[in-house]
């Protein structure tokens, strides 16, 4: 790639183009060279850089639409010529699949291409391109493409020269063949060939490149219900209205792009079906048109009843499909959700019945997911594999090109290896998932059957794998946090509660739902003595800061426990250690020395939500201390003690504020209905109660808060 593709000084400005045109005969110079059926000159702008189409012949702009203005860096052939410096040949729709999915998603018919740079020693100045139709176009000779090079050369030469002269260099009207409309028949205006036309029994219309009508019949005027006068010089999708569909438009371009004969049937409101046969040439279409004779044989003797013939056009993927998955994939969470999703919408509508995800991890690869295997085992042999054994799937994943195997036969000759282990399909397509420029896996699609992979399933297949590929790097993302937030949070909470004399436990954490799950919710429960000291709190927030402040608080906790201090002044020695952090976050706290010999407990409490308290008789009481503010607010805050008295049996439910708060519930009800409930299942199990009481949050799909729980019984 030259190095001036951004240069102002040496690329061409946009501007009109001077009073002699360079840039239209030296493309249809190339195109009678090579019998080209069209082609395109893009000239380099500069600002930003950029490959802007200044001219094209033998079909509609319309056509090449989407590719009007390329990036110098977009991966399309013309921006790859301009890049490498070298002409870059596409022989088929089947290549143009493979290796550039995009366009043949938009152009999914027959056709060649060829782009050439312009491209003098020092500077690029733009790029050609020339196409021909059908699947049969020859491979160009190396004596043809040394001769087009050659005439790009000049072309480029030229263009260097006009530069240096300042010669202002910009588009030119494109070079379409064909009638323009108006009434004239074209080529059938004599007047012998009209009456001869006017006489058919079938209708028969000409179109030009832009799909207008230059010629209409009688008969044609009767069965599209329109005057031959309204159709003449109107595109035929237009002046009929009940044509106006992107699929029947679409049987016109094909037939133009591919110069094969096309054909599809449509309802002529209310009830006729119409056959429309397409007959492509080099400056537009025939067209013939008749009645549906399968639809009308169906419809006599029936009373009007229709049904839609076999040949009503039909696409792989409607637009409204995939804006439908494109939308599920965006809501996709997880990495197995992806892959639910792909089994759901997409293996089906490709008729697809089986599918495999691969990744690849450590050089090896890394069976994601799978689902419609009978037997799972053999999915699971690819699993650990290195990424050098000569597999469909390491191929694939290594280097992002898609892979179809219509048959067994045909993996079997190319994969010896695959082919010793059958998984029971007979068809599959690999293809690449590539997010941002770097492949983040492999999607398998597996057919009962052997399959033939069109060139425009190949390409709506390639282009899905797009759609996929985004869904599937976000999922990884989000389960690589997931599985960190997880890890770090189990980290920083007790593994398992100590057992403690005279004292039944249970505990319970749940995550907020919202960002990565994790938070600053905590419970700890350590022997101190003769004693033991239980703690529960909530720092602000839901993130990694959150959690690994609520970490400190509850070491620092244990430690002024370790050296005797009292309740409340663990609470001033832990408020002050906030403070002295520079946090902005601030943590309430609920802090108890439990003597279950001596049937009391001593509290201090930092604008936590007040413990409940259910005696062996099953009444629940809110325990209201006294307390003082959230730990970080002030560092002159006091926090005054309680002793509370504790029979044998009594059960007591330390808490944070995700169990009681809601969104417009009132804190008094919440807390009277936590209470109701503790009061009815008390009586269980500590494991039960605990389970009981936090089983409506564990249950929703979103939570809004942590939630955490401490629950301890006296035993007597």
């Amino acid at each position: 790639m030259s190095e001036d593709l951004s240069a102002p000084e040496t690329g061409p400005t946009t501007g009109q183009p001077p009073g002699g045109r360079v840039l239209s005969p030296a493309l249809t110079a190339m195109m009678d060279e090579a019998h080209a059926q069209s082609g395109a000159v893009y000239l380099m702008g500069s600002d930003p850089p950029a490959l802007e189409m200044a001219v094209m012949a033998g079909l509609p702009r319309t056509f090449a639409a989407p590719w009007e203005r390329i990036s110098p860096h977009a991966r399309v052939p013309v921006a790859d010529a301009v890049r490498e410096r070298r002409p870059v040949w596409v022989r088929d729709g089947q290549e143009m699949a493979r290796r550039y999915p995009r366009i043949a998603v938009v152009l999914p018919y027959p056709f060649a291409l060829l782009a050439m740079p312009l491209v003098t020693e020092n500077a690029t100045y733009g790029a050609v391109f020339l196409s021909w139709p059908g699947t049969g176009s020859p491979d160009l000779a190396q004596p043809e493409r040394d001769r087009l090079m050659a005439a790009c050369a000049r072309l480029a030469g030229e263009l260097e020269r006009a530069v240096r002269a300042s010669v202002p260099l910009g588009p030119e009207p494109d070079l379409l063949a064909g009638p323009r409309g108006g009434g004239a028949p074209g080529t059938l205006g004599a007047a012998e060939a009209v009456r001869m036309l006017s006489r058919l029994p079938y209708g028969l219309c000409s179109l030009d490149l832009h799909g207008r009508v230059g010629f209409a019949n009688p008969a044609a005027a009767e069965l599209l219900g329109i005057p031959a006068a309204e159709l003449v010089g109107t595109p035929l999708w237009r002046a009929a209205p009940w044509l106006d569909d992107p699929v029947y438009e679409d049987r016109y371009r094909g037939a133009l792009i591919s110069q094969h004969t096309t054909s599809f049937v449509a309802l002529r409101p209310p009830g006729d079906w119409l056959s429309f046969r397409l007959y492509p040439g080099t400056s537009g279409l025939s067209v013939r048109i008749s009645r549906a004779r399968e639809v009308a044989g169906r419809g006599e003797g029936t009373g009007g009843g229709t049904t839609v013939p076999e040949e009503t056009p039909s696409r792989l993927v409607t637009i409204s499909q995939v804006a439908s998955l494109t939308g599920a994939l965006s809501e996709a969470v997880g990495v197995q959700d992806v892959i639910q999703l792909i089994a759901d919408e997409i293996a089906p509508t490709m008729g697809s019945q089986a599918l495999v995800v691969l990744a690849s991890r450590a050089g090896r690869l890394d069976v994601l997911g799978h689902h419609g295997y009978d037997n799972p085992e053999i999915v699971e042999l690819f699993n650990g594999v290195p990424l050098s054994t000569p597999l469909p799937g390491t191929q694939v994943l290594r280097t992002g090109v898609p892979a179809f195997f219509e048959s067994f036969e045909e993996l079997r000759r190319l994969y010896p290896i695959h082919g010793e282990v059958s998984d029971g399909y007979a068809a599959w397509a690999f293809l690449p998932l590539i997010a941002s420029g770097r492949p983040v896996g492999t999607c398998v699609l597996a057919y009962s059957r052997p399959h033939t992979f069109t060139t425009e399933e190949r390409a709506v297949l390639t282009s899905l794998a797009g759609l996929i590929a985004q869904a599937l790097d976000r999922a990884l993302v989000y389960d690589a946090k997931h599985r960190l937030a997880h890890g770090l949070q189990q980290a920083l909470l007790p593994r398992s509660l100590p057992s403690v004399p005279g004292v039944e436990t249970a505990a319970r954490y749940l995550p907020a739902t919202r960002g990565m799950q994790i938070g600053g919710d905590f419970y700890d429960l350590a022997p101190a003595g003769d004693m033991s000291v239980a703690v529960i709190g909530d720092v602000q927030g839901h993130n990694v800061t959150a959690a690994g402040l609520m970490g400190q608080i509850r070491t620092a906790v244990r430690a002024y426990t370790a050296v005797g201090q009292a309740p409340e002044e663990v609470m001033r020695s832990s408020n002050r250690l906030l403070i002295d952090l520079g946090t902005e976050l601030f943590a309430s706290c609920l802090y108890l020395r439990l003597d279950p010999a001596r049937g009391r407990a001593v509290m201090a409490r930092a604008g936590h939500p007040p413990p409940l308290l259910r005696d062996p008789d099953g009444r629940v009481r809110v325990l209201d201390l006294a307390g003082g503010p959230l730990l970080g607010v002030t560092a002159s805050a006091t926090y005054p003690r309680t002793e509370v008295e504790l029979a044998p049996g009594c059960l007591l439910a330390l808490y944070t504020d995700g169990l009681v708060e809601s969104p417009g519930v009132d804190l008094e009800d919440a807390l009277a209905d936590l209470g109701r409930r503790l009061g009815e299942v008390g009586h269980l199990p500590l494991d039960e109660v605990a389970d009981r009481l936090v089983q409506e949050y564990a249950d929703a799909d979103e939570r809004s808060d942590d939630i955490a729980l401490l629950l301890l019984r006296t035993t007597g």
